[in-house]
């Protein structure tokens, strides 16, 4: 995998006040990552490339934005630096509110994540791993076969059953050892 790292509702009384905390931080989360997504995908389109997925997330060295490129051919270092480059002005200028984090562009790698209702759909056949925001049956991870898309709804074939998992409701998804086009 090709990197380059660069510096830098309402309250439901059932619910306790850790889940409600919950619901906002990743209400924020996603808001944050659409603005970034909207910023990023014309720089990517203009530079001939694909804008795979957008991340932000708390890791040990603390906030990270990663950012998902590829293009045919495969991506470079060198791609990763200038989108990388360019987003940084970007995200200087309209992001100023948010916390302190460490910006990442790269490739996608094997586990190439699915963030995009379009993705599902251009990898049916494909297995993945989904994590669920919302535990369905108690359970908030799957792995399965891509086997589908119904409005926004995802159909996942596990080995004895098929399931659907609503788009909104995927914390996060990834194609497991994929190494093609599609």
């Amino acid at each position: 995998m090709t990197k380059h790292t660069a510096k830098t509702k309402a309250h439901d009384p059932r619910r306790s006040a850790s889940e409600a905390t919950e619901t906002e931080r990743l209400t924020r989360q996603r808001m944050f990552v659409d603005a970034v997504t909207r910023l990023a995908e014309p720089v990517c389109i203009s530079e001939g490339m694909e804008l795979v997925h957008v991340e932000y997330q708390r890791e040990p060295g603390g906030l990270t934005l990663r950012i998902y490129l590829d293009k045919a051919g495969g991506v470079t270092l060198d791609d990763c630096v200038e989108i990388s480059r360019q987003l940084e002005d970007l995200l200087d200028v309209h992001a100023q509110d948010v916390p302190p984090y460490r910006l990442e562009v790269s490739s996608p790698g094997l586990d190439r994540p699915v963030g995009k209702l379009k993705d599902f759909i251009r990898f049916e056949g494909h297995r993945a791993k989904i994590r669920l925001a919302v535990a369905i049956n108690g359970r908030k991870n799957f792995t399965g076969v891509l086997a589908g898309v119904v409005d926004e709804t995802i159909r996942l074939a596990l080995d004895n059953e098929t399931i659907s998992i609503k788009f909104n409701d995927i914390a996060r998804a990834r194609l497991i050892n994929y190494n093609g086009e599609r």
